[in-house]
């Protein structure tokens, strides 16, 4: 027999995709009405890739619900277990790499940032930029769980430190730097590494798992701030010494 909660669940995704893509079609088919006037064959097109985008997503979210949740809780709660907290920060700070790493929307940016700058900002520069950002915050937030340190106390001085470092660095990386916080927070961020703090903070035992489990997120959106902004100071920094020889 099929499981009921799986069953809920692909009723309640399937609702969910419809009502995000519904509104976009009708967008397209309204512009394409009054401003657009494609050729029947593009117009086809474009409805079965919103169509193809909508399976992707319907299958990604089913997944996320079905097996990311669960999964990332039960590596939180085995990770709050541990004795040692360097551990605990290790490992925390190794699944901030890897899920930056498999995280789409940071290899889009990454190639597009190569694109618009004709390759002086390369690919290989910003997605490792980035995913040691990632790594080096959750890390963050895992010894935060651990310790019961504040968010105020992390979030306060590390955008104080971003904005003072806004105003020495070259202003493309700053661009790159805003727009790389917000892919980083994307659904597998959102999914696995969110888990993973309430999880973790659950296993904890001693703290609240809403005041210390909820907050991960906001210090991944700082995280690649904070590493292409230093990335920008560090190409800035070689290109002087090149040009000083």
């Amino acid at each position: 027999m099929t499981d009921p909660s799986w069953l809920q669940e692909f009723i309640t995704v399937g609702r969910g995709v419809v009502i995000a893509v519904t509104p976009l079609v009708l967008l397209f088919l309204l512009f394409q009405i009054f401003l657009l006037r494609l050729p029947l064959q593009q117009v086809a097109d474009v409805l079965k890739g919103v169509l193809i985008a909508a399976a992707g997503l319907f299958l990604f979210l089913v997944g996320v619900g079905i097996a990311f949740l669960p999964f990332g809780r039960a590596v939180g709660e085995a990770l709050g277990r541990l004795d040692h907290d360097l551990l605990f920060v290790a490992f925390g700070a190794l699944l901030g790499l890897l899920t930056a790493w498999g995280e789409p929307a940071v290899r889009v940016l990454a190639d597009q940032v190569e694109e618009a700058s004709n390759g002086s900002i390369r690919r290989s520069m910003v997605l490792p930029a980035i995913c040691i950002g990632v790594a080096v915050w959750v890390g963050v937030g895992m010894l935060r769980i651990s310790q019961g340190i504040p968010l105020l106390w992390l979030l306060a001085p590390g955008y104080g430190l971003v904005i003072v470092l806004m105003w020495f660095c070259r202003q493309e990386f700053v661009a790159i730097a805003i727009d790389a916080g917000g892919v980083a927070t994307g659904p597998l961020a959102n999914s696995f590494l969110l888990a993973l703090a309430l999880g973790a903070s659950a296993a904890v035992g001693n703290q609240d798992p809403i005041l210390s489990g909820f907050g991960l997120v906001s210090l991944i959106a700082l995280a690649p701030i904070m590493s292409v902004i230093v990335l920008g100071l560090l190409v800035e920094l070689k290109m002087r010494k090149h040009l000083e020889r």
